[in-house]
């Protein structure tokens, strides 16, 4: 499944507590902190992601899809937790 495909898919899943998708993304934004430098993310992108720990929203899911999507890419990432925290998130939304 190719990114824009991802996105839309993103777009119909199920979000609730009780999901992989939700602890998916609260995983991706919780390290998120230990690689901000390693993606040149703003302070203001690195404060956005940050509260969205604090309030995930279902309208949030494609955001921090496409955090996960940077973090898939990205050959400075070296947190492996991290690495396999967006990789379980693009695998939920797949599933889902």
């Amino acid at each position: 499944m190719n990114d824009d495909e991802l996105m839309k898919k993103c777009e119909t899943c199920t979000f609730n507590e009780d999901n992989d998708l939700m602890t998916s993304c609260e995983a991706v934004l919780a390290n998120l902190d230990d690689c901000k430098d390693d993606l040149d993310l703003t302070k203001e992108e690195t404060d956005t992601y940050l509260n969205m720990v604090e309030n995930l929203k279902p309208a949030d899911i494609s955001k921090v899809l496409t955090l996960a999507l940077r973090i898939r890419e990205s050959g400075k990432i070296k947190n492996v937790d991290l690495k396999n925290d967006a990789s379980r998130l693009i695998r939920a939304i797949e599933m889902g």
